[in-house]
């Protein structure tokens, strides 16, 4: 072969390695004039589907995880309202078989407002603190827990708010990659704080970079209630104030900006890279022509292709098994006096 022949054979497959990249989409944005009508309605919902075998009644939560060996890790604020586990003796997190029914349960005294959850492939358990107690003796942290609850690292300081290093002012969720690195989302819409950005670190827990600040262009966040990674390793991050979505890579870098999943409070992605966004508060604090529900889509085209209508969600967290069924964590808080939601755990079962 001769040497113009190995130069174009060898373009060739440089090009074909750029395909995947070039065709993720930068922005699909479709009008909202008429929200996904017509859409598939492929799930029946089961409210209150996880019951405590003692009567305990679930409180507000934000946050599910499905863990390798197919159980369900939901977090319970203490069978209270919408943020606290304060003073509380009951523990937090809770694990539950295929069924809903609680197979154990841990972190009493631990976390203070239980907010974002995630199972890494080893089992091991990730929880997000988004406030101090009254004693600031917790609260801000984010907790690495074994399966049987043993504490095996934390981030953050407890207690303390800042915008340094080592501390953060609002955790709200985390997602580890496959190498073993850490994102923690800082800086929830209610909080009366800066903080507003990703914050990396590596697998022992130190610090790498941050980015983000408060605001509603690229690169900013107005308030962050949702992370996920595809299995690209792409960060999918719910600017929930902004009702959008941005879409990073791990180093920070900007890939894309959605605004056609709604306003979104979870998000969650599948092994097949389709994408589930729960939207718990759009009729009410955005836009009035955008339905309560989850959008189903696949990260492949940012094409919304399902559509789940649920005007009582308050799904704050979102989890998908292998079967496609999903399972919202659900706070209970329509932001109306008058119109509250349910609290705990709801299964879409896929039809």
């Amino acid at each position: 072969m001769s040497d113009t022949s190995y130069v174009k054979l060898a373009l060739l497959a440089f090009s074909v390695t750029l395909i995947p990249a070039l065709r993720f989409p930068m922005n699909a944005q479709p009008s909202y004039s008429a929200p996904n009508e017509g859409l598939p309605h492929p799930y029946r919902a089961i409210p209150n589907w996880a019951k405590y075998s003692d009567g305990r009644s679930w409180g507000s939560t934000s946050g599910v995880a499905l863990a390798p060996d197919g159980h369900i890790w939901a977090l319970d604020r203490c069978g209270k309202d919408e943020h606290g586990c304060e003073g509380s003796l009951l523990d937090p997190i809770v694990e539950l078989d295929q069924s809903g029914k609680p197979m154990r349960h841990f972190g009493a005294g631990l976390i203070n407002s239980p907010h974002g959850l995630y199972v890494d492939k080893d089992g091991n358990v990730w929880v997000t603190d988004g406030q101090i107690s009254e004693d600031k003796k917790i609260g801000l942290q984010v907790t690495k827990f074994s399966p049987s609850g043993r504490i095996l690292m934390t981030l953050g300081k407890a207690g303390v708010s800042g915008e340094g290093q080592d501390v953060f002012a609002s955790p709200t969720n985390v997602v580890v990659a496959a190498n073993g690195d850490i994102f923690v989302e800082d800086g929830h819409d209610a909080c009366k704080c800066s903080n507003r950005r990703i914050v990396k670190f590596t697998k022992d827990g130190k610090f790498i970079k941050a980015w983000g600040k408060q605001g509603s262009g690229p690169n900013e966040f107005g308030g962050l209630h949702g992370l996920a990674m595809d299995s690209q390793g792409r960060l999918f991050v719910a600017d929930r104030t902004n009702s959008r979505i941005q879409i990073f890579t791990q180093d920070g870098k900007l890939l894309a900006t959605w605004e056609q999943f709604g306003r979104p409070s979870a998000i969650a992605i599948d092994q097949d890279d389709n994408l589930y966004v729960s939207d718990s508060q759009g009729p009410i604090l955005s836009d009035p022509k955008i339905k309560r529900g989850i959008r189903i889509g696949s990260i492949k085209d940012g094409k919304v292709r399902a559509f789940v209508p649920d005007p009582r969600s308050t799904v704050e967290g979102l989890a998908v098994d292998r079967q496609g069924n999903m399972y919202g964590a659900e706070n209970g808080n329509l932001h109306s006096s008058t119109d509250q939601g349910t609290r705990g755990m709801k299964k879409y079962v896929k039809e």
